[in-house]
């Protein structure tokens, strides 16, 4: 990582741009206007623009923002204090990856206009044609990202530079943005341009492609980490049936390769290609992936997959260090009660513009440590069992299992381990959790356990239970969920509650082997 004597590289800082948009990216649960929001995402932008440890170290002032209708996208516009530069930077929908490949709509495609008049037409794919729209329409006060821009290169001096730059979708619009803010009509001398890319998928074909990279540049850098899912679309998915090695894992299982397949058949009779120059970034996969998400499931793959495409994972990547995480609930105390109960929120991250919501409804008056990792609240006027996050000027904190809160009781049931995490019938497995009753019973995926001991209810609770016989046959998976019914709850599934059954073995020669 850059140290506090070193520069950071052009890379580093633009990947920083491009994480930094991810701020404020979702609504509050309880509801808040568009104008709320967009408010809410400027003062967090410029919060982490001003953070001197990052790699754009506080060498950046944000010049405007705005946020689409349906918040699917969002653009800002940066300048650099030290130079004569501007960064457009782009955030494209904030969902799983699936979602965000899907929602590209690339089984049709249409011409991109949007550059003037090339020689022969040039198609990009419906959805990202869509996403380019909403970005260029979208405005804050009334004022577009063309006249932002046009704006404050007026005040420039001669020979600006302006940088396109987007991680992910943001992306895969940049590609289409820069050459569409190339081909307007400036103040003054005309701005080089350029464009950063990180993890993303293809716009359009390959006469788009070649299209793009036949203008000049100041830049056309595209960053890829070579374990990442997205940056595959539309070129080369089915590759990813072959990951992640193992050890650790997971490796692709059928209900992965079927998913991979089905996304990869979207395009139907289009090609696809890439746009800019390529540059890999290859790191040591048994040193470099989350540690939780190794099981053979299609659950873990899919986190690995969201893990290697994050932004913080980009710029370990890149040696910059990583953005402001926003607010983070671990856990909360008084999980059950009526309106006005007590409540302490345990937690990181309670910053700037601190907010908490009991599912969509809000809390008054939340009172905030001066660390940032309590908060003390009251329950407001509810019913059923919620969650309680918690939203700053930086985002808003996940639901999490042990962030549930239970008007009326009985408080919710949790799984927090099992140990051992994988074993044959008959084992026993000792499970743990919070808020166990002793009317627990345990399922191994669909087959429940035939002998249950309670050793312990309440927080914390610990529960001894014997496992039964997997269900077998084609298309079963080995690694299924452990399930805790009690007192009408059923506990979370999650990368904790995987218990993998083994192989069977028998003894040959006077050697132990593992059958397939």
């Amino acid at each position: 990582m850059p140290t506090e004597q070193s520069t950071p590289t052009m890379p580093q800082v633009a990947m920083t741009l491009a994480a930094i948009a991810a701020t404020a990216a979702t609504p509050r649960p309880s509801g808040e206007t568009p104008a709320e929001q967009q408010n809410r995402a400027f003062l967090g932008v410029s919060e982490q623009l001003a953070d001197a440890s990052l790699a754009t170290g506080n060498d950046w002032s944000l010049e405007w923002l705005a946020l689409s209708p349906d918040n699917a996208n969002m653009a800002y516009l940066a300048a650099g204090r030290s130079s004569n530069t501007f960064a457009v930077v782009l955030r494209g929908t904030v969902a799983n990856v699936t979602d965000l490949l899907e929602d590209l709509d690339v089984g049709t495609v249409v011409p991109f206009t949007a550059v003037g008049s090339p020689s022969a037409p040039v198609a990009v794919s419906k959805g990202a044609m869509e996403a380019f729209s909403q970005v260029v329409t979208m405005d804050a006060a009334g004022v577009t990202l063309v006249q932002a821009l046009a704006g404050a290169l007026a005040g420039a001096p001669p020979n600006p530079t302006v940088y396109v730059i987007g991680h992910s979708l943001g992306g895969c619009l940049a590609t289409m943005v820069a050459p569409y803010l190339r081909a307007q009509a400036w103040p003054g001398a005309t701005p080089s341009f350029g464009f950063y890319t990180f993890a993303a998928p293809t716009a359009g074909g390959p006469d788009f492609a070649a299209y793009v990279d036949s203008l000049s540049w100041v830049a056309d850098e595209r960053y890829v980490n070579a374990w990442d899912l997205v940056p595959q679309a539309w070129t080369s998915l089915d590759e990813a049936k072959k990951w992640y090695p193992h050890p650790p894992g997971p490796e692709a299982n059928d209900d992965v390769k079927a998913v991979i397949t089905a996304i990869a058949a979207l395009p139907g009779p289009h090609a696809y290609a890439q746009v800019g120059t390529a540059n890999p970034l290859n790191p040591d996969y048994k040193n470099d992936h989350d540690p939780v998400m190794v099981k053979k499931t299609l659950q873990d793959f899919l986190g690995q997959v969201a893990y290697q495409h994050a932004n913080s994972t980009y710029l370990g990547l890149l040696g910059a260090p990583d953005v402001l995480p926003g607010p983070v609930v671990r856990a909360i105390t008084g999980n059950t009660g009526t309106a006005g109960s007590a409540v302490a929120i345990a937690g990181s991250g309670f910053g700037a513009g601190t907010a908490v919501d009991f599912g969509a409804v809000p809390c008054r008056n939340p009172a905030v440590s001066s660390d940032g990792t309590a908060i003390s609240v009251y329950a407001p006027p509810g019913v059923g069992v919620v969650a309680v996050r918690v939203t700053t000027n930086l985002g808003t904190s996940p639901a999490v299992p042990l962030g549930q809160f239970a008007y009326g009781g009985p408080a919710p049931v949790v799984l927090t381990g099992i140990a051992p995490d994988s074993g044959r019938k008959d084992d026993p497995v000792t499970i743990t959790g919070v808020n166990f009753g002793s009317d627990a019973q345990v399922f191994f995926g669909d087959n429940p356990s035939p002998s249950v001991r309670v050793v312990r209810t309440g927080a914390p609770g610990q529960i001894v239970a014997t496992a039964p016989a997997p269900t077998t046959g084609v298309g079963k998976p080995r690694t299924i969920d452990v399930t805790v019914l009690s007192n009408g709850y059923s506990s979370p599934t999650g990368p904790a509650s995987e218990f993998t059954y083994c192989c069977p073995a028998e003894v040959r020669g006077g050697v132990l082997i593992r059958l397939p």
